[in-house]
């Protein structure tokens, strides 16, 4: 990106699991073996949201550095309540954002873990910015008829190839992408009914004919050959006022930050990534061929210690925490759908609403029953409750926006200043 000069570099996780150390280390040591540890004209620095309450975790399960480790980047910055509470008060004392606004863009969430790693990355003057997740590694899986087949993958190095004519690059994930599990369909759910279950709560990343893909291979993506092969990146097209990306292995362009949009989510939901991705027309977003192992189930932690299996196991429905997952899911997706349909098709807003009420009202007790989970007919309570907020929930993604424009502004006249 920059001429003759150190391109300053974010690697930012949004995190909550005690296994997020394994993770840091497995990319700074592939960063090492990518040779970016060592050029000097990169500068490697680490930032850290954490959520203690995700998983019952303390701060020194994320601050606690191996010393090998701090050794190998150049600064890391870890970013608690405590921290995100003095930065609040201090835009508050310069009268840039109010209380309330703040708490727009650092409230709960996921995309207040996000934003608050953007916020801390353009103030320290990082030239980009790399997401990546604490359940996802730097590998790709494919495979023959008999066994698997691993490969490593330089992911930030990829990333660095492109940023510097894109305003936004993302990469392929591979693993156990779907939380949805291998399904045998029989009287109870017919294929059919969890085919209308699926078209009512996704969007146009989960359809159907990917579900079935993934399906037929027990729940696993594997990565294509063609694409860990190739060292072109490809420019993402617009899809219902969208261009898609992922929430993990993305990368920011941060060298003019008024170009750069917050996540955001509707209360209890998902889709930061899904609505960031709505407000990308004017911005130039490349895939670029870099995977990551998405182990969606927390069933191959000893990846990271050099065990690659040579068969992926079948995600079935035999255990309640496989169940409880795919629950979860649907309802973070049925949580998100309402605002973004209202974002996408208003024209059509309320008729996708009744046919998606219509689709769920019918499939939704062969689903509890298939289950045996009856807190899945809950889904079309939720759709309602998302459905009669959505103006609310517009109001507030619209509004997150022109906070964080007020931000940016406020880094921009800092530097004018500090430059004067």
């Amino acid at each position: 990106m920059g001429n003759n000069k150190v391109l300053k570099v974010g690697i930012g996780f949004a995190t909550g699991r005690k296994s997020f150390q394994k993770v840091l280390r497995t990319y700074i040591y592939s960063f090492n073996e990518s040779g970016l540890v060592e050029d000097q004209m990169i500068s490697l620095n680490l930032f850290v949201a954490y959520d203690l309450t995700y998983n019952d975790t303390k701060a020194v399960d994320y601050t606690n550095m191996h010393s090998e480790l701090v050794e190998q980047i150049d600064s890391s910055m870890f970013i608690g309540s405590v921290a995100i509470k003095e930065e609040i008060d201090y835009l508050v004392r310069e009268n840039i954002v109010s209380t309330k606004e703040a708490d727009m863009i650092f409230g709960k969430g996921y995309a207040s873990n996000r934003n608050a790693i953007l916020y801390y990355a353009i103030k320290q003057k990082m030239d980009c910015l790399i997401f990546l997740d604490d359940d996802e590694y730097p590998l790709a899986v494919t495979h023959t008829k008999d066994t698997a087949i691993w490969g490593g993958q330089h992911v930030l190095s990829t990333h660095l190839k492109h940023i510097g004519r894109a305003d936004i690059t993302h990469g392929y994930h591979c693993g156990y992408i779907s939380p949805i599990p291998y399904l045998e369909f029989n009287e109870t759910m017919t294929e059919d009914d969890f085919r209308q279950f699926i078209e009512a709560i996704s969007n146009d990343i989960i359809n159907w004919d990917k579900v079935m893909s993934v399906m037929a291979n027990g729940g696993v993506t594997y990565a294509d050959t063609k694409i860990l092969t190739s060292k072109e990146a490809v420019e993402v097209q617009e899809v219902n006022k969208a261009k898609f990306i992922s929430g993990a292995n993305l990368c920011f362009n941060l060298k003019d930050p008024k170009r750069i949009q917050p996540f955001y989510n509707p209360p209890g939901a998902r889709g930061e990534d899904t609505f960031l991705s709505t407000c990308l027309s004017e911005r130039n977003v490349l895939r670029v061929p870099c995977y990551t192992f998405h182990d969606g189930f927390s069933t191959y932690n000893r990846l990271l210690e050099g065990v690659l299996p040579t068969k992926l196991k079948f995600i079935k429905i035999d255990t309640e925490k496989i169940i409880n997952r795919f629950y979860k899911a649907c309802i973070g997706w049925i949580r998100y759908k309402p605002l973004l349909l209202y974002i996408t098709q208003p024209n059509d807003y309320l008729d996708k609403i009744e046919e998606m009420r219509d689709k769920l009202e019918l499939v939704l007790p062969k689903i509890c029953d298939y289950f045996d989970q009856p807190d899945f007919i809950k889904i079309l309570g939720e759709l309602n409750k998302y459905h009669k907020n959505v103006e609310k929930h517009y109001l507030a993604f619209s509004e997150t926006q022109k906070v964080w424009s007020k931000i940016i502004e406020h880094f921009e006249q800092r530097e004018k200043e500090e430059v004067n």
